[in-house]
């Protein structure tokens, strides 16, 4: 930085920067009121910022070799709050806040290693799970820095593996309901309303979210098919576009959901009647709003404890979805489809589970046979 006294007496501060797709030097200025240790400093700070706005224009990364792990996560959060929902871009917010903890915000992106990494990781004594979960969401933030090129070269979080979780492996039937506890949830389900939506996720595999948000318009009983184009946020309260591209999807009706759709559809219409009050959704309260994921959620926990003694949540119907297909010998790229995933570890997990169970039931029924 240098600078020049005007004729006003005032100083103009000046700063060269070279054009990153051309090479050619340019150069930014301001003028301030005196040439002071302070103006100075503060100068300095105006160019370096003039100087991020005119590359930024350009949609050119200015690369830092001394990018710090709490920057990288800044100009991430940054791009998230344009590119994902609202409950994914909170979710990773506190998880990138939780990295920085752990890795410091002041390490330099450039020097972090998968030792680093690792022994870090290791001194918290986390469960497997939370430690796998943490990694995972450290090379989402990596990848995104080296695809958007703030990073030069991030191959060595291919050293980083996730580590063995015999807790999940013994936990992976408490995640989905076998066909017998399904029906006898849904047995003791008082509230309609809740019923009917437990049920439509169990038999369609859609999220909760995407459930509450579907429109009556969106359910085609002629040709059997639901279309999935949104999601509702009950963090925020809003509808927002679905998790993911591969959420975008029709699911068609088998007979089972077909005869529920159509109940639902009469059930709605006879609240609306008698309540008098419209609607364009599938399921509303009786304002006509979204549901209340909420109160839904507290009354399926507390249906499942009192009558199957397990802890269940709104997305055990996803799962349990996952489990009946699978008993059924739909194959998983078909299920994988059905649900809008393009990559889901949970539903390979369940899948291969039950798969293996009806495998060693049926190898148990021909071990005693005897043909001769």
């Amino acid at each position: 930085m240098w600078c020049e006294t005007l004729p006003s007496g005032k100083v103009r501060f000046a700063e060269r920067y070279e054009h990153p797709l051309t090479g050619k030097q340019l150069k930014v200025s301001i003028t301030m009121d005196k040439d002071t240790k302070s103006t100075r400093k503060q100068a300095q700070l105006a160019l370096q910022c003039k100087i991020d706005q005119k590359l930024s224009e350009l949609n050119v990364v200015s690369k830092k070799k001394d990018l710090t792990f709490g920057e990288l996560v800044a100009l991430y959060r940054e791009d998230q709050k344009v590119t994902v929902s609202k409950s994914t871009y909170q979710r990773n917010y506190f998880a990138t806040k939780s990295l920085m903890e752990i890795l410091g915000k002041d390490t330099l992106v450039e020097r972090m290693t998968a030792g680093y990494v690792r022994k870090q990781l290791s001194d918290r004594h986390e469960k497997p799970g939370t430690t796998n979960e943490r990694l995972t969401r450290l090379k989402a933030l990596l990848r995104w820095g080296y695809n958007n090129d703030y990073i030069s070269d991030i191959r060595w979080i291919d050293k980083l593996s996730t580590l063995k979780d015999e807790e999940k492996s013994e936990k992976l039937e408490e995640k989905y309901l076998e066909s017998d506890d399904l029906k006898r949830l849904l047995d003791h389900i008082s509230v309609m309303k809740w019923k009917f939506l437990a049920e439509f996720t169990a038999l369609s595999g859609l999220r909760c979210g995407e459930a509450i948000a579907l429109e009556m318009s969106d359910i085609d009983t002629k040709n059997r098919i639901i279309s999935v184009t949104k999601t509702f946020d009950p963090v925020n309260n809003i509808v927002t576009t679905p998790k993911t591209k591969t959420s975008y999807r029709e699911v068609y009706m088998q007979d089972e959901l077909l005869d529920l759709c159509k109940k639902i559809k009469v059930y709605m219409n006879q609240e609306r009647l008698v309540l008098a009050y419209r609607s364009s959704l599938f399921f509303s309260d009786i304002n006509g709003d979204h549901v209340d994921y909420y109160a839904y959620n507290k009354c399926l926990k507390e249906t499942a404890e009192r009558i199957l003694h397990k802890n269940v949540t709104s997305h055990f119907m996803r799962h349990t979805h996952v489990a009946l297909m699978a008993e059924q010998g739909v194959p998983l790229e078909v299920i994988s489809r059905r649900l809008g995933h393009a990559n889901s570890s949970i539903t390979r997990d369940i899948y291969f589970h039950v798969t293996k169970k009806l495998k060693e039931r049926d190898n148990a029924q021909i071990k005693e046979v005897k043909i001769l």
